[in-house]
């Protein structure tokens, strides 16, 4: 395998000191030993993979921010696969914070860009410079490659990924699950889409602790989502999740009326346990957040979760008899690398997606 150092076609601002493959560890140490006043601190091996190389300094902006509050030692990969020739390049630098206004806390970074044939290199080359005590969470950008094969996934700890951005998403999502079941279901699967909607989540549940809201569930008849069209698995992930905890049975899929742009929204048809039709629709708003409402109604009551594009708080009501009950709570954040910040901070094993994951399947 070729190694080169030669300028990349792309910027490289950010992204440190250039390095040699072989030389790495020993940078590192060098850069610890040159600054007394900072701290070394790593709670985990961070993976970043994509297949842009263009993202590469985008990501470095993106580990500056996350590692305010995650420490960790990151590992930036960048595969270039449609480059004719092979090669390697690597660069090394720490994104350093102060604590309480005196020493540095500093997590490492290892950036590789990855040009042309990669079977093995991914994992051979970028690996061999993981902290082994430490878990290690990966997070693919982008769609699901052949390089997701087991010699990868074999090893993590937490896999993170978008379905939202998939061309497929059954046929990506089927290999992650059988990769899961391959390693015993030993890694953590967590899809941004599904990430989106736990504040939503969180907000309709506690609605529906509410006598008023409890005592009318059981004559729910329609359930309305609005979102953005880019975030339809995030939208299908709601549904199924709604449908899943109130034990709704789906019985079909209803085409949507001839007047209807299909362009617009999707509907679903299901059964309450007792004996109830709720039809569901999804309406696309491209204007509004990545998700703008959830709206749950029986013909006295409606409990609805809504945001404004922007805003960082949920508007939760409650409305019967005409009057309605109306709080606030946080939003999810909007941007991936927040998602993932937010998960990470939560942890778990994310049981409640994979019960949900075959009513998504269904509806999707």
């Amino acid at each position: 395998m070729e190694e080169t150092l030669m300028s990349a076609t792309f910027s490289t601002e950010g992204l440190g000191t250039p390095v040699k493959i072989s030389a790495i560890d020993g940078e590192l140490k060098k850069l610890w030993e040159a600054d007394e006043a900072s701290t070394n601190a790593s709670l985990m091996n961070f993976l970043v993979y994509t297949e842009d190389p263009s993202q590469l300094t985008a990501n470095s902006e993106m580990i500056q921010e996350f590692t305010q509050e995650n420490a960790c030692r990151a590992v930036l990969i960048a595969m270039d696969r449609k480059a004719p020739e092979p090669s390697v390049q690597a660069w090394i630098t720490a994104h350093c914070h102060l604590a309480h206004g005196k020493k540095s806390i500093c997590s490492e970074q290892i950036s590789f860009l990855l040009s042309g044939r990669s079977f093995g290199r991914l994992r051979n080359t970028v690996f061999a410079h993981l902290n082994s005590d430490l878990p290690l969470v990966f997070w693919w950008q982008g769609e699901i490659s052949d390089l997701f094969e087991d010699r990868l996934y074999s090893i993590l700890d937490r896999f993170i990924f978008d379905s939202s951005i998939w061309k497929n998403p059954s046929k990506s999502l089927a290999e992650i699950m059988e990769a899961r079941k391959q390693t015993g279901d030993h890694m953590v699967t967590q899809d941004l889409a599904w990430t989106r909607s736990y504040h939503y989540r969180l907000a309709i549940a506690g609605l529906f602790d509410d006598p008023v809201a409890e005592r009318a569930f059981p004559e729910m008849e329609r359930v309305c989502i609005v979102a953005q069209k880019s975030q339809r698995t995030t939208a299908l992930l709601l549904l199924a999740w709604v449908a899943e905890m109130a034990a709704w049975k789906s019985i079909l899929e209803l085409g949507l009326a001839a007047e209807t742009n299909p362009e617009k929204g999707e509907s679903f048809l299901f059964e309450s346990k007792e004996g109830r039709n709720i039809v569901a629709t999804i309406t696309w708003d491209d204007e509004g957040a990545p998700l703008s409402l959830l709206s749950i109604q029986s013909p006295d009551c409606e409990v609805k979760v809504s945001r404004q594009k922007g805003n960082s708080h949920l508007f939760q009501e409650i409305c019967t008899d005409g009057h309605c009950l109306n709080v606030s709570g946080p939003a999810d954040s909007d941007d991936p690398e927040g998602l993932v910040a937010d998960q990470l901070s939560r942890g778990g094993k994310n049981s409640l997606f994979l019960r949900v994951l075959p009513r998504f399947l269904e509806l999707l």
